[in-house]
Order: C-alpha cells, then structure tokens, then sequence
C-alpha cells in the first residue's frame, strides 16, 4: 500500500523528513537543492571538536570517520544552536566507498544534502561538499549544487594509493566540468601536479591540512 508519511496520525518521522520540508529537489534522485554559497572558510574545526570548542570564529566541517558525526543525523536539532555559533558549515562527509551498492552511496549525498538544506532555512552558511563513490556518481553528486559557487571536496586518503587516486581525480574533473566552481575549498593535500589545471583555468584553490597532516607536523 503506498501511503503518505506526513499524513498519518502520531506519525514518527523516521527518516527525517523535517530535514526538507520546504525543499525543492534536482536529479532523477530528487537530492534537496542547496542554495549557491562563495563564501570562504578563514578557518576549519571537526564537528567532533566543534561541539566543545569556545573559539567559533572557524567554520565546521565532517571529514572525519562518520561514527563521530552520525548523531548529527540521528538529532539533528540537538546541534543547531552549537552549529550556529561558528562561522558556516561545510556539508556532511557521510561515506561513500566504491564497493557500496549504488543506493547506500545515493543515500549518503541525500543526508548531506537533506541536512545542508535544513542548515540554510535556519539562518546557517553552508558549503555544499561533493563526495562521490565510483563513477556512477560522479554526475549524480552534482544534483541539486548550482554553477560557479563554492564547493569543497577531502582528499585525505584519496590521493596515497594509485587506484582510489584515479577515481578522486577522474570524479573531480566530471565535478569541475559539470558545476564550474569558482572555488574548491580543499580538506587535506593540493598537489600542484594533480590542482595546477584547475588553477590556470582560473579556479581559487583554498586548501587546508588535515588533521592527521597537522598533528604529524607537531610532533615533528
């Protein structure tokens, strides 16, 4: 029997349809689409540590294994007012391997982009990250992200064996070719021989180190 969830009486929303409520949607996927940002993180913070942090003037972002930010989807409203504070969100990086069947890497972008929608209704920046698993989504990941805007992308772990590089880097041309960002906020390694294209047709490349790359540099 086909019913409608938000109909039925002393319903639970189980799969937070809340999330998108006044959303419009892009793509044979229907992914919520996600209002063009250009702005620029001065500063990034893990959400795991941004829940505990003082310093706000930074913005979150999710490139860290996803048992440390699942709760985000579980109660998403438990973290508004913290997320609030900071400067701007940069989108959930839920998981997306190339041996997940096609619908759970599907999945994934819709939360990111279900939460990423709902962050923008209530007032909060947002930074939409395109993360793709094998070359089925490399298009699918760009449904419902506008042209010339800010995007980010994490190569931490993309880049070191040659496999998993071939497919962050073939996935990040069809993104570049497709969605023309103004500007790639970049969470880990920016080899010049793998962003110099993108530099000279005129691309700002903003990169970050990752954590990992930041603790190592410390105890060095």
């Amino acid at each position: 029997m086909s019913r409608i969830n938000s109909q039925r009486k002393g319903c639970k929303d189980v799969f937070n349809a809340f999330l998108v409520k006044s959303a419009t949607y892009a793509g044979d996927y229907e992914f919520p689409r996600i209002i063009a940002s250009y702005d620029i993180p001065n500063k990034l913070i893990s959400f795991s540590k941004a829940t505990a942090l003082k310093d706000t003037n930074q913005w979150v972002h999710f490139y860290e294994d996803d048992y440390l930010f699942e709760r985000i989807w579980k109660n998403p409203e438990k973290y508004l007012d913290i997320l609030k504070k900071y400067n701007g969100v940069i989108l959930p990086d839920f998981s997306l391997y190339r041996d997940m069947p096609l619908c759970m890497q599907i999945w994934n972008i819709y939360r990111s982009r279900a939460i990423g929608h709902w962050l923008q209704t209530n007032g909060i920046k947002v930074i939409p990250n395109i993360r793709y698993g094998d070359y089925r989504t490399y298009y699918i990941c760009c449904d419902g992200i506008e042209k010339h805007c800010t995007i980010a992308v994490g190569t931490h772990g993309n880049l070191k064996l040659i496999p998993d590089r071939e497919v962050f880097l073939s996935g990040l041309d069809a993104i570049v070719e497709t969605l023309e960002p103004k500007t790639i906020v970049v969470y880990g390694a920016a080899p010049d021989k793998f962003f110099e294209k993108y530099k000279k047709a005129g691309i700002n490349i903003v990169q970050f180190d990752s954590s990992y790359a930041t603790s190592h540099k410390e105890v060095v």
